[in-house]
């Protein structure tokens, strides 16, 4: 299992977006806090994805969730009295959080209110998806209603490259019926780039040679929708980070 080093950081940097090289800031939801995402998605977004009815379990997934805030943010904002739903025997709706970062993913399990409903796990979905594939059956599932994957992309496109991009695209792809997705503008490539010059380390491995540019989320959805299965159903808009919030669905 991956672990993250890097957030183990000296005080003077822990403040600077470049001290986290995969996008695990230790204070994420400090400068970006879940109200940023939560504003522009219904509420009313699990039923109108036909999601709500039967009797079978909803599982989500939040991909990067950090140290868990957004995760529990959202299933509380999808979910109708969730303390009452995690003490039912009735089909519940489960989510699934996963971040490399160890500690963050202590920091969640520790503060994580609804233990019943909400599970956090390391994992490095650049390297391995089995514990996924376990939570699924865990849940007699076969795929996840919904996978979250939300200012993600661009820590895997430095660190992995194109391919690293277009891998973790089509994983989500393979075991989600829909995938609501926020990638990260091209300025914000140049900025992680900058910030992790200005701290005296070496460049992300793979920023000068990517062919994936500009906008990015369009490159998105084109491999999304070409190579795997998807289409693009609905944009909830831009973040106050100025980020499309795009909802895809399995064809």
């Amino acid at each position: 299992m991956a672990t993250c080093s890097s957030s183990i950081v000296a005080d003077e940097e822990i403040n600077d977006p470049g001290a986290a090289p995969y996008g695990n800031f230790i204070n994420y939801y400090t400068f970006n806090p879940p109200e940023n995402r939560l504003r522009l998605i219904p509420s009313t977004l699990l039923q109108d994805l036909g999601h709500s009815d039967g009797h079978e379990s909803t599982l989500l997934l939040d991909v990067g969730c950090n140290s868990g805030d957004l995760s529990v943010a959202f299933y509380k904002h999808l979910v109708q009295d969730p303390v009452s739903r995690e003490e039912s025997d009735e089909r519940k709706v489960h989510l699934l959080g996963f971040d490399l970062d160890e500690i963050l993913i202590q920091r969640a399990q520790k503060n994580n209110p609804l233990p019943g409903s909400i599970s956090f796990i390391p994992l490095d979905i650049t390297k391995d998806t089995d514990q996924l594939q376990d939570y699924l059956n865990q849940h007699g599932g076969s795929h996840f209603q919904l996978c979250l994957c939300l200012a993600v992309t661009m820590w895997v496109h430095l660190n992995h490259g194109d391919d690293g991009l277009l891998q973790l695209l089509s994983r989500l792809a393979s075991f989600s019926q829909h995938l609501l997705l926020e990638a990260q503008p091209w300025k914000c490539y140049r900025s992680a780039a900058r910030r992790l010059r200005k701290l005296g380390r070496s460049d992300f491995d793979h920023f000068k040679t990517l062919k994936v540019r500009g906008d990015v989320a369009e490159h998105a959805r084109e491999h999304l929708e070409t190579n795997c299965g998807m289409e693009l159903i609905q944009s909830f808009g831009s973040t106050t980070w100025d980020r499309k919030l795009l909802l895809f669905k399995r064809r």
